[in-house]
């Protein structure tokens, strides 16, 4: 483990347009929900609010993307977003965008990177 980081899941866990998996992450108000799935081969890692209205992604926990893996939706009003860079292509917040979250795949796990400041 490099210093800093923290464990999220292992690799296998995360399946190209697949389930994903929940997390916290620290935020100034106290732990914020977050998700990772894997994307083009890599971890995509996100907030998990709703641009729109900040409500988690997800009404059944890991299922964050579309029904042919190509794009994250909101459960709840259907904001669709682009899993690479997370802004909404579609939907009531159109143009708006998920907030990153830093992640590193090494060593057949997931891991939370940890932030400049």
């Amino acid at each position: 483990m490099v210093a800093g980081q923290r464990l999220i899941c292992s690799a296998e866990q995360l399946c190209e347009g697949g389930a994903g998996v929940r997390f916290t992450i620290d935020g100034v108000a106290g732990p914020l929900p977050a998700f990772v799935v894997r994307f083009d081969g890599q971890p995509r890692a996100f907030v998990n609010q709703c641009a729109h209205v900040p409500i988690t992604l997800d009404w059944l926990e890991g299922v964050f993307f579309d029904g042919e893996g190509h794009y994250l939706i909101c459960a709840t009003h259907g904001a669709t977003y682009d899993p690479v860079s997370g802004i909404c292509v579609a939907g009531p917040c159109r143009g708006a965008r998920l907030r990153p979250v830093p992640v590193v795949e090494r060593d057949g796990a997931i891991w939370l990177a940890p932030t400049e400041g």
